[in-house]
């Protein structure tokens, strides 16, 4: 047989995880509290009047720019089990990894170039 019992923890957390959001969001329909009224049904409960248009165009900079951030900062997470276990993995690893900080420089240089670090 597939020895099946070995996944008993896996199916075990399977439906929990399932199950738990499910409950959230069942319990919090049933103990929440109903109450529509015109305050509750207007764009914004702050009791201020909105002024203008809901929907601004914002420049792509500011995307670009959040973008490079969590690339990098990506870059750190891979790159420090990498550093912690430097003298363990050999040379061939060594290499690899200074091809992978080589590829996130050019990004750099290119988002650089490209005027996504410019904040102005």
């Amino acid at each position: 047989m597939f020895l099946l019992y070995e996944y008993d923890f896996f199916w075990a957390f399977l439906i929990i995880s399932i199950l738990v959001p499910i409950l959230a969001f069942f319990i919090s329909g049933v103990l929440a509290p109903i109450s529509k009224g015109p305050e509750k049904l207007s764009t914004y409960e702050s009791g201020i009047e909105p002024m203008g248009d809901a929907w601004l165009q914002f420049r792509i900079r500011y995307y670009m720019f959040a973008l490079v951030f969590v690339v990098f900062d990506v870059e750190t997470v891979f790159l420090y089990p990498w550093a912690m276990s430097f003298d363990v993995l050999g040379v061939s690893v060594f290499i690899e990894a200074l091809i992978f900080v080589l590829i996130l420089i050019i990004g750099l240089v290119y988002a650089w170039r490209k005027g996504a670090l410019e904040w102005s």
